[in-house]
């Protein structure tokens, strides 16, 4: 059950199978953004602690090490030990979780049972890794191999920091590989927590390393370390541009980047609007709006459109916000006061430029960081909030007239994370689905992500896919072999 006084173990480095402090000495403060005020300090991770980790994962990954000589099946079994801790200790991660990010617990607890089900789906496929035969020209027996990348930096945000970390640990460790991630400054709680974890299940020494610390010394660290040989990151373009350029100068090392996302939701007029609301309502403010796929461009056809938007109004009003222990909240706070400073500077620039604010638009409280649902009606394609990326719960809703206009205005943007569409007309949704310039489109529904299928953007929202046997190829390397034979056989 939810706890808000929550034990804080672990706020040290985890190095090696071992909670040490950082060789600075240094601490940062992570905060409850419901209360903005200090859970705890956390040892501050820069270079130093990132070059410690990697020499650890390194020597884990030597070719005589345990892991390296440990049979797939058994990495897999370690993954679903992992994975038995956890439910084991739901409700401590889920209670962490809303303290650390400030989540509603409902959402906390299915956080986490969606990250049991990520190591389980790993766990399952660790021993599924194998290469083809090739008909080669000539006497050569020719066969390929998949091979773990190596030590491989991993850098989480906080807006799902226990799935983030799911995410990016199952596929990696399931090909064999050696981790050093770096959680968000914001929300490192659970991710130091899952380090004890994972010694617990008996993953060997140096196999999973947790430096928490800032973006521009650790995260920077991780990013140009010559001995790193892939980066994953989640988080902002404008960061994953900074990764990007760190790893090509470098050593030229593996990236994969989830970004942002500015994605749209058509309504088409033959959809129930009542449905499509609360379809719409669920895709944008699914947790507090921060949330890469959050569908803030809403598309509405104008013969429903003022209807839409008095049922889209009525959902916003009726969400509860506050404390996310409380029973009965779904609206918890922003992250932090940067944030909730820019969200509410967004929502300011939206009235300006001229949107109609139906509902919402102001603060929630006296303390933390919560910000009203907020709903814009009359938005057109160029103002900023139909633009940007805000990162918080605001619904922009813009009318159209024919799909083909919805889905030219819908790809035109820098972004191509998800999209979706409302339509009792196959044919609508089809044309949608392949038209539109996204990484995952769903229909008659939104936030369908689910560990079989691969998640990932076209354009400025990435390049590579998470979750899938898609992700787990991020994290091998592909060896051609031929043995020359005696003679044809």
């Amino acid at each position: 059950m939810a706890n808000p006084n929550q034990e804080i173990k672990y706020t040290k480095i985890f190095i090696n199978n071992q909670f040490v402090d950082a060789v600075s000495g240094k601490t940062f403060l992570t905060v409850n953004p419901s209360t903005g005020k200090k859970l705890a300090d956390i040892a501050e991770g820069d270079k130093a602690d990132v070059e410690l980790a990697v020499k650890a994962a390194k020597t884990a990954f030597v070719r005589t090490s345990t892991w390296r000589q440990m049979d797939a099946s058994a990495r897999g079994a370690l993954l679903w030990k992992l994975s038995t801790l956890m439910e084991r200790d739901a409700n401590v991660l889920a209670s962490l979780e809303s303290l650390d990010n400030g989540k509603p617990f409902p959402n906390s607890m299915y956080d986490v049972q969606g990250s049991i089900k990520t190591f389980r789906y790993y766990a399952g496929l660790a021993d599924k890794v194998g290469g083809d035969t090739i008909p080669s020209d000539g006497p050569h027996f020719t066969y390929t191999r998949k091979e773990p990348v190596g030590v491989v930096g991993q850098i989480i945000p906080w807006n799902y920091p226990l799935a983030m970390l799911a995410w990016k640990w199952g596929p990696a460790l399931a090909a064999g590989c050696t981790i050093v991630m770096k959680p968000a400054e914001q929300t490192p709680l659970t991710a130091l927590y899952m380090a004890a974890l994972s010694k617990e299940a008996g993953f060997p020494d140096g196999v999973i390393n947790v430096v928490p610390g800032y973006g521009p010394t650790a995260g920077g660290a991780i990013s140009s370390h010559p001995e790193i040989r892939k980066v994953a990151f989640t988080g902002s373009v404008e960061v994953g541009k900074i990764i990007m350029a760190a790893a090509a100068t470098s050593n030229l090392k593996k990236v994969s980047l989830e970004l942002g996302g500015k994605s749209p939701l058509v309504i088409c007029e033959d959809a129930n609007v009542d449905q499509a609301a609360m379809i719409a309502y669920m895709a944008v403010f699914e947790n507090q709006g921060q949330c890469c796929i959050a569908a803030t461009r809403t598309f509405v056809h104008e013969s429903i459109y003022d209807q839409f938007v008095q049922k889209a109004s009525e959902l916003a009003k009726a969400r509860k916000v506050g404390n996310p222990f409380t029973e009965g909240t779904v609206h918890g706070p922003q992250i932090d006061d940067t944030q909730y400073k820019k969200i509410l500077g967004y929502i300011e620039v939206g009235q300006k430029e001229g949107a109609k604010l139906v509902t919402g638009g102001k603060t929630v409280g006296n303390e933390g960081y919560f910000i009203e649902p907020t709903i814009f009606a009359n938005v057109t394609d160029d103002m900023t909030i139909a633009k940007e990326e805000i990162f918080g719960p605001v619904q922009s809703i813009i009318k159209y007239r024919t799909l083909d206009e919805a889905i030219e205005r819908a790809n035109n943007t820098s972004f191509g994370l998800a999209a979706g569409i409302v339509t009792n007309d196959i044919n609508k949704a089809l044309t949608f689905s392949h038209a539109v310039e996204a990484g995952s489109v769903w229909v008659n529904t939104y936030l369908a992500v689910v560990n079989q299928a691969p998640f990932g953007g076209y354009k400025q929202s990435g390049i590579g896919r998470e979750l899938g046997k898609d992700s787990l190829e991020g994290y091998l390397e592909t060896k051609s072999v031929s043995i020359r034979l005696p003679a044809k056989i």
